[in-house]
């Protein structure tokens, strides 16, 4: 009924591709100096690499990343007693390192390669480690651009020898910073020697991320060529391709080609239920499982949480709340995006009661919950119709959260809508004015949605010519469209019919179906029309059939006075 913000859990949905993406990223093995490596940190089998939420909002362990990175290059002071009581502060000395020199860059417009030289200049030495573990640590952080300008400083240095695993993290970081196009020119320019498995194998991540699946199959084909098709990993890039663009009927034959050449992994296996779950295929998936356990491989909390949402989806409850719990037993703190998914899948499972224990458990594992772990819990809260609930946590999240995120805001502003508690609506928005929560699109839209349900259609346009001032470049919602048409036709309000048409096209959005909800509206205000025909042919709108019979219809009614907008 509302916008998608409102109606959906964030973590109920999260896309598969999310899924498979996280899934691959974290069994990627890692580029050392002694040896050749690949995109991403060695992970053990039920670990995983936390990602972003779907929302946009802070990653779960950047901030503390940074803060703790930071305060390493801080000196600890202790209070002592010298002299007639005076009373002195001592630090406590902390060695100072290249590395948390260039972790407490933080600003992406400060400078690595400035950082490095200056540590050159006072004489210290430069180790080639030491700049693969902060590149790998500002990778973490996704501060791609300073990762990016350490490994372009090692490329220039005569006394530094590059592995394959060292052009491969440049290449990411590459198509990351800088774009595809740019990342293929680096690939063509890596010296032959290192040209192996683990460069073909960035470049084919770079065409997974980017969804080109035509340049990610030719490179397979060339791999294959180059034998380099002996591990499961670009198996694993493929299948998320497939999967997150959609294209499921190439899953199978990629499957039976990683088992041809190799065997799967723990994440390969999540991808496998990751297919599933999109083709609601439970049978399938329990058949994989029975596969896993034969193979010896090790689950994870992925696998599970995947497998849950295959039983939801398929309403075999029993069996989601027995692989819910095998998914909490292989929870823990360092798992962190896992509890928002914990979150949502009870939420799934209507179970407010684990909900709310989820939520506590959370709060007693972390000092600071993130945004998008209050933005979970309030929207699960209020899809279980739980309005108080929500209401005391989003309290607790504006009392401690400095990033006066809108979209946390909107979320309890759609509960009250929901409820057409509209008196509460605008008092809050207000409140949001007052605390300095700036007022976004999808907080007018919300309200525009509101006031359309209950009839009060001033308001309605109102806040739709506000909702459209925040954006540069409105991109069509339909469904609002025709909420505000529905009322009008009900009041048949042709005056307001014909200020709403007039909107849209200073939005660039007049369509066929606009112009047959206006006639609608006059029709059940018994009213003729003037030189509708002759209007849509101004604005490159084609008639069709529903069009021409509202024409004929509407023809045959009184003639209304001409709108303000054609006199």
């Amino acid at each position: 009924m509302f916008p998608r913000l409102v109606r959906t859990s964030v973590a109920a949905g999260r896309l598969l591709s999310t899924r498979a993406t996280q899934a691959v990223a974290a069994t990627k093995p890692k580029a050392s100096e002694g040896g050749a490596g690949c995109i991403a940190s060695t992970r053990k089998a039920g670990r995983d690499t936390p990602v972003r939420s779907r929302l946009g909002l802070v990653h779960p362990n950047r901030s503390a990343g940074i803060t703790k990175a930071v305060a390493e290059t801080q000196p600890t002071a202790a209070d002592g007693g010298e002299g007639d009581g005076g009373i002195t502060s001592r630090r406590k000395a902390i060695k100072d390192t290249l590395g948390r020199r260039l972790l407490s860059l933080v600003y992406s417009k400060r400078s690595a390669v400035i950082t490095i030289r200056k540590w050159k200049e006072e004489g210290h030495a430069v180790k080639k480690h030491e700049l693969v573990r902060v590149i790998r640590e500002l990778r973490k952080l996704r501060r791609y651009k300073h990762a990016l300008e350490v490994c372009e400083w090692m490329r220039l240095q005569d006394d530094i020898h590059l592995l394959s695993g060292d052009y491969s993290v440049h290449l990411d970081l590459i198509a990351k910073v800088q774009g595809i196009n740019r990342a293929e020119k680096f690939f063509s320019e890596i010296p032959s020697n290192m040209v192996d498995y683990w460069t073909y194998s960035a470049l084919l991540h770079c065409y997974s991320q980017e969804k080109d699946t035509d340049k990610a199959e030719a490179l397979m084909k060339k791999m294959s060529e180059c034998g380099h098709l002996k591990h499961p990993l670009p198996y694993n890039h493929m299948l998320s391709l497939y999967i997150s663009t959609g294209q499921l009927e190439k899953v199978p034959n990629t499957i039976l080609e990683l088992r041809k050449n190799t065997s799967p992994d723990i994440v390969s296996y999540n991808l496998f239920f990751a297919s599933c779950s999109s083709l609601n295929d439970f049978e399938t998936a329990e058949k994989i499982f029975l596969e896993l356990k034969k193979a010896k491989v090790e689950p994870d909390w992925i696998t599970f949480s995947t497998m849950t949402s295959i039983y939801i989806k398929s309403s075999h409850n029993d069996k989601a709340e027995s692989t819910l719990r095998e998914m909490e037993k292989r929870v823990f703190k360092r798992t962190r995006i896992a509890f928002p998914s914990l979150v949502s899948l009870y939420t799934n499972l209507k179970n407010k009661n684990e909900v709310r224990r989820v939520w506590k458990k959370m709060k007693s594992i972390y000092h600071k919950l993130n945004d998008y772990e209050y933005t979970s819990a309030i929207s699960s809260l209020l899809k279980l119709d739980d309005f108080e609930g929500a209401m005391e946590i989003y309290t607790e999240w504006e009392s401690v959260s400095p990033t006066k995120d809108t979209r946390i805001s909107n979320l309890i502003l759609g509960g009250y809508v929901e409820k057409n508690q509209l008196d509460m609506a605008e008092s809050f928005i207000e409140k949001m004015v007052q605390k300095g929560i700036p007022l976004s699109y999808t907080t007018w839209e919300i309200l525009t949605c509101g006031y359309s349900k209950c009839g009060k259609v001033n308001e309605a346009l109102a806040s739709f010519k506000k909702a459209l001032g925040c954006v540069k470049k409105w991109e069509p919602n339909a469904k609002i469209v025709r909420e505000m048409f529905g009322a009008l036709e009900e009041q048949g309000n042709v005056e307001m019919a014909e200020d709403l048409v007039v909107i849209l096209r200073e939005a660039g959005h007049v369509s066929t179906e606009v112009y047959n909800l206006l006639l609608r509206t006059y029709k059940k205000a018994g009213k003729m029309p003037l030189i509708v025909a002759e209007r849509m042919k101004k604005d490159n709108v084609e008639l069709d059939t529903e069009t021409e019979e509202l024409i004929r219809l509407t023809s045959k009614l009184c003639v209304t006075e001409i709108p303000k907008h054609l006199s």
